[in-house]
């Protein structure tokens, strides 16, 4: 398939599905048909794509010239191909999940339900595949409005205030600090694109440049930095598909991959290392990750302990980048997927334990192992990947983390990362 055409299918097939569920929506089967073969068919697309990319090649499309330097356009890089085959490669087995989980809880309004997250997964793609700041921008802001009525789903008193906090945290970090970064650097530099190298070198000095880099980082909200990440725990009032998207899926990796796009393509490592310019946020995301792992140990809501380890679990992805070196870097876009695939096994572990036992918190589940051995056995394997046990996935990330913290002279941040991963043991 040409390059072009690939592009323009793995971004609009997502949003034709959404049409045909909602023509399909009153006839449950062919609903959930569609869906599902709309998943596979993305996940196809984007697989044709992937050749391509790993000879060197680049694919690029423009479908809009804005103003000089400002254009709505696309471009497939290595990272972007990453981002993009974690949330196609999922989507078929979140909706295979989905349709049992809605069907066996009895969920009202699951029509929506599958409209808003194949319009969230559209957004994914835009987002993996951007060519430029503002591009990304746009389809991020797409993600938080697609997925607020998968959070308020249940229409309830708490389903509604968790929206709001959701809503209201997304969008004004989005708005406040991250559109005031895009605007600053396009004024600075003259384009947004996304540059090997980076587009600000020479463009910004002093304190200056640690100010832009705050304005971006905490800008991404859905990084979930401290202090900005209370929406994702208040999130989980939403149902386990809904939880598997937000923390494995789309909308964290969305924020986390965000945070290395600006880091490699905008500001570059060269120019971040010599000046030291994100020293301090190495610290943010150290603090973060601690007292996310700690705050996780006093929950007992097994979907509240979950959300607060993705806290601590992605902010290794923003220290691998805010150490700003090679190997740091690969350690954090390797992080995006590992934990992509335990944290989504370890949701869809909690979904079956409340679709058969309707129970939700930790001290209640006292002998389930006997009664559900392979969702146990699962949650295990999850557990221990996220941990970071060799040979599972998790332990290849933080390995390249701490090599790159070493890289970086910051062999403090070698042992917050030991003790991080104590801490989840625990």
């Amino acid at each position: 398939m040409n390059p072009d055409n690939a592009i323009l299918l793995a971004l609009f097939l997502p949003y034709v599905g959404a049409l045909g569920i909602w023509i399909t929506g009153r006839d449950p089967n062919l609903r959930e048909s569609i869906t599902l073969a709309t998943a596979l068919m993305l996940l196809i697309s984007v697989l044709t794509l992937l050749p391509a990319v790993a000879s060197g090649e680049r694919p690029s499309l423009t479908l809009l010239q804005i103003a000089p330097g400002l254009s709505l356009s696309f471009t497939i890089e290595p990272l972007g191909m990453l981002f993009a085959i974690v949330a196609a490669g999922l989507w078929p087995l979140n909706s295979v999940y989905s349709i049992g989980y809605m069907r066996g809880n009895q969920e009202k309004n699951q029509t929506r339900f599958y409209i808003c997250f194949a319009i969230a997964i559209a957004s994914a793609m835009g987002i993996a595949f951007a060519g430029n700041m503002l591009t990304l921008f746009i389809f991020y802001e797409v993600l938080t409005l697609s997925t607020y009525p998968l959070v308020t789903h249940k229409g309830n008193a708490d389903a509604m205030r968790s929206g709001r906090v959701y809503l209201g945290i997304l969008l004004s970090t989005s708005i406040g600090f991250l559109l005031l970064a895009v605007i600053w650097t396009w004024y600075l530099a003259g384009t947004l694109d996304f540059t090997a190298g980076g587009i600000l070198t020479g463009k910004i000095e002093g304190l200056l440049l640690p100010i832009l880099l705050g304005l971006y980082m905490f800008g991404i909200g859905k990084a979930a930095l401290m202090p900005f990440h209370r929406w994702l725990p208040a999130a989980m009032v939403a149902p386990t598909p809904v939880s598997a998207l937000l923390h494995a899926v789309a909308v964290v990796k969305a924020g986390v991959f965000t945070v290395v796009k600006v880091t490699v393509y905008i500001f570059g490592i060269d120019l971040l290392s010599s000046t030291g310019a994100s020293e301090w946020l190495v610290w943010v995301a150290a603090i973060t990750l601690t007292l996310a792992s700690l705050i996780a140990l006093s929950k007992d809501n097994l979907k509240a302990r979950l959300a607060y380890s993705t806290v601590s679990q992605l902010s290794y992805v923003v220290l691998g980048a805010m150490l700003a070196t090679t190997m740091g870097v690969m350690g954090g876009a390797l992080q995006i997927a590992m934990h992509a695939v335990g944290k989504i096994t370890l949701f869809f572990c909690a979904g079956a334990i409340y679709t058969a036992t309707h129970k939700t918190e930790i001290s209640q589940m006292d002998g389930l192992g006997r009664v559900m051995p392979f969702t146990y056995g699962a949650f295990l394997i999850g557990s221990l990947s996220i941990i970071g046990l060799p040979p599972l996935g998790g332990s290849w990330s933080k390995w390249y983390l701490m090599v790159g913290a070493a890289d970086a002279g910051q062999l403090i941040m070698i042992g917050v990362l030991m003790l991080s991963s104590l801490l989840n043991v625990a």
